[in-house]
C-alpha cells in the first residue's frame, strides 16, 4: 500500500476523530483532577499521583496549570472539541443555526496548524514542568504527543506546512470579507476578551493563583512590616479569642506570616496573639537531631528577654526583617531600637528565659508540631502560610470581630 493510499483524506479524518476523542477523554479527566486538587479539600489523590516527580495533582495546584484564569485542561478540552467540529463542519453547516461553519472550507489545514501550535505550547509547558515545577503530569505528556500526531496527520502529503498556513490565511480573509461573518468574528473576539478578563481578575477558576498573588504581596513587605506592633501585647490584652502562634526566626515563611498576623491584629478585635517559640535548632530543641535553622534558639532567647523591657513584638519583627546571625548583630539591632542591651544580656542568660523557651518547645512537641508557622485556635491546628483573606476568615469564624 502506498503512503498516499494510506493517508487519504478519509483515513486522515478517521484517525483525527479517534485522537480527538482520546484527547477529550484525557482532558476531562484532567479537569476533574484540577477541580479536586484546588476546590475539594477531601479529595483523594488521583491515580497519577505516583511520587514526588510524577504527580498530576501537584502540577494542578501550581499557578502554571492555568492561562488567563482558565485551567489548561479546559483549554485542551476546547481544542479537541474544536478539532471535532472542524472535521464534521461540512455536515454540521446544514443544521439550522450552524450555517456559519461554511467558512471552514479546508478543515485539515486548520487542524494541522492548530496541532503544531498546540505542540509548541506543549513543549513550553513541558519545560516549565520539568525545570520549574519539578513535577510531571503523565496525562499532560500524553496530550502533548496527541497534539503533535494530530498536526502531522492533518498536514498535506506532498506540500510543506507553509502551504497550510497560506490556506488558513486565505480562508480567513475570505470569511471576514463577508460582513455578517466579520461582525460575528468581532462579537466572538469581544465576548472572549471580556470573559478572559473576568476570569483573570476574579480568579474564579484559579484559587491557587489568587493565593499566590495575595501571599506575594506580603512577601514584598518582608523588609518593612507596615503593621508592626509594639510592646508585649498583640491584639487585645483581654481578647476572648486566644491565638497561640508557634514560629522560628529562621523560618522564611514565618517572616511573611508575621506581617499577616500583625495586619489581622490591626483590623480585628476580641483577639490576642500569644507567641510561642519553636526553633528548629538542635541547640535547644531536642527533636532536631542535625544542624538546621542555626541560631534560631539564640534569637528566641533574646526575644523572650525583650519582654522584660516591654519590647517583644518590636524586636520580634526586627529579627524577622534583619535576620541577625550573631550575638553582636543582635546587640547592634537592640541598641538601634533603644533597648537596654546590658539588661537584655542579663535577662537572656536567666533561668526564667530558659524555662519559658523549654516550655514553648515542649508544648509544641505535645501538639506534634514539626514545622512552622503553626497557629492553634480553639484547639484546632493550622499549619503553614495562608493568604490574608483566608487567615482573616478563619479568625472571624473562630470569634474575632471587625473593628
Amino acid at each position: 500500500m502506498k503512503y498516499s493510499d494510506l493517508f487519504t483524506e478519509k483515513n486522515k479524518k478517521i484517525a483525527i476523530i479517534i485522537l480527538a476523542i482520546l484527547g477529550i477523554i484525557t482532558t476531562v479527566k484532567l479537569c476533574f483532577i484540577y477541580f479536586d486538587s484546588n476546590f475539594n479539600p477531601y479529595a483523594l489523590p488521583s491515580f497519577c499521583n505516583i511520587n514526588d516527580v510524577i504527580d498530576c495533582d501537584g502540577v494542578a495546584r501550581t499557578t502554571f496549570s492555568q492561562f488567563l484564569g482558565i485551567p489548561l485542561a479546559c483549554w485542551g478540552l476546547f481544542f479537541y472539541s474544536f478539532v471535532l467540529i472542524l472535521i464534521f463542519s461540512n455536515k454540521l453547516k446544514n443544521i439550522k443555526g450552524l450555517g456559519f461553519l461554511e467558512v471552514f472550507k479546508n478543515p485539515l489545514s486548520y487542524i494541522c496548524i492548530l496541532g503544531y501550535i498546540a505542540f509548541i505550547i506543549s513543549m513550553i509547558l513541558a519545560s516549565i514542568s520539568t525545570f520549574v515545577i519539578n513535577k510531571i503530569c503523565i496525562l499532560c505528556v500524553f496530550t502533548y504527543l496527541l497534539n503533535l500526531v494530530i498536526g502531522l496527520i492533518a498536514s498535506t502529503n506532498d506540500k510543506s506546512s507553509k502551504y497550510d498556513f497560506i490556506i488558513c490565511w486565505q480562508d480567513f480573509k475570505a470569511a471576514i470579507a463577508v460582513k455578517k461573518y466579520l461582525y460575528m468574528f468581532i462579537g466572538v473576539i469581544s465576548f472572549a476578551s471580556i470573559f478572559l478578563a473576568y476570569t483573570s481578575i476574579s480568579y474564579v477558576f484559579t484559587p491557587q493563583v489568587k493565593r499566590q498573588v495575595d501571599i506575594k504581596k506580603y512577601v514584598k513587605m518582608n523588609k518593612d512590616n507596615p503593621f508592626k506592633a509594639y510592646g508585649n501585647v498583640l491584639g487585645d490584652k483581654r481578647g476572648k479569642l486566644k491565638i497561640y502562634l508557634y514560629t522560628d526566626y529562621k523560618c522564611p515563611i514565618c517572616q511573611t506570616h508575621n506581617i499577616l498576623i500583625h495586619r489581622a491584629a490591626s483590623e480585628l478585635k476580641n483577639i490576642e496573639i500569644i507567641h510561642k517559640n519553636f526553633p528548629l535548632d538542635m541547640a535547644c530543641n531536642p527533636a532536631v537531631k542535625e544542624p538546621f535553622h542555626q541560631n534560631s534558639c539564640m534569637l528566641a532567647r533574646y526575644a523572650i528577654a525583650a519582654k522584660k523591657q516591654n519590647r517583644f513584638w518590636e524586636l520580634n519583627t526586627e529579627f524577622f526583617e534583619r535576620q541577625p546571625k550573631t550575638k553582636q548583630e543582635v546587640m547592634m539591632i537592640s541598641d538601634d531600637m533603644g533597648i537596654d542591651t546590658e539588661k537584655l544580656l542579663v535577662d537572656e542568660a536567666s533561668e526564667e528565659v530558659t524555662k519559658e523557651l523549654n516550655e514553648d518547645i515542649k508544648s509544641g512537641q505535645q501538639l506534634n508540631i514539626t514545622g512552622t508557622p503553626v497557629m492553634v485556635i480553639n484547639g484546632k491546628i493550622y499549619i503553614g502560610l495562608k493568604p490574608y483573606y483566608e487567615l482573616k476568615d478563619i479568625l472571624i469564624k473562630a470569634g474575632a470581630k471587625e473593628k
